[in-house]
């Protein structure tokens, strides 16, 4: 698949200044490049995805320290490797990152509230028919659908709730809407 060039610069300059649809069309661009690097290195699909996410959440996060002068996909498959070799060094088979205070505020600014197209699907569909959708998700998608969108919680009450760091809950966020809206228009 041929990606153009300038619509990605363009999203990167407009992701750098908090827009939310630019990371959601960077982590859609991208998701299957991250996601397969890691999946040859461990062999698992669930540590690869949850290396893929921790990798966009740290991208995210530092996303304004990105230099547009390289490739933004070798960026990421760096950022990528690294977040594996920490996870080979604490030997540990959860995956969380350090976010400081000011951190966890710059996410707050970054605006959620407008409905994104998997939104929109996802509200269309009949309560019963998305609830059998939704049980074919991850477990781990199944809960952060739940928390934000039935019990209405805040990206920092799911955080606070399944204990992780708020750029992991998003990134999670994005991809099981993703991922639910793919189910909900095969059916």
């Amino acid at each position: 698949m041929e990606i153009d060039n300038t619509k990605i610069e363009s999203h990167i300059l407009k992701a750098k200044e908090g827009n939310q649809s630019s990371f959601r069309f960077l982590l859609n661009t991208f998701w299957g490049d991250v996601y397969n690097y890691q999946l040859k290195r461990t062999r698992s699909e669930n540590e690869a995805e949850d290396i893929a996410i921790q990798t966009f959440s740290k991208a995210f996060d530092k996303i304004h320290t990105f230099d547009e002068s390289y490739v933004f996909k070798t960026w990421l498959i760096a950022i990528s490797k690294n977040v594996y070799i920490d996870i080979l060094r604490k030997k540990k088979t959860s995956i969380f990152t350090e976010t400081t205070k000011e951190q966890e505020d710059k996410i707050y600014l970054v605006v959620d509230e407008n409905p994104t197209p998997e939104d929109k699907i996802i509200r269309e569909q009949n309560l019963a028919k998305l609830l059998r959708d939704i049980k074919q998700l991850k477990p781990k998608y199944q809960e952060v659908i739940q928390l934000r969108y039935f019990q209405e919680l805040s990206y920092k009450e799911i955080s606070t709730q399944i204990d992780e760091p708020m750029n992991n809950v998003k990134v999670k966020l994005l991809r099981a809407k993703k991922l639910l809206a793919a189910i909900i228009k095969k059916g």
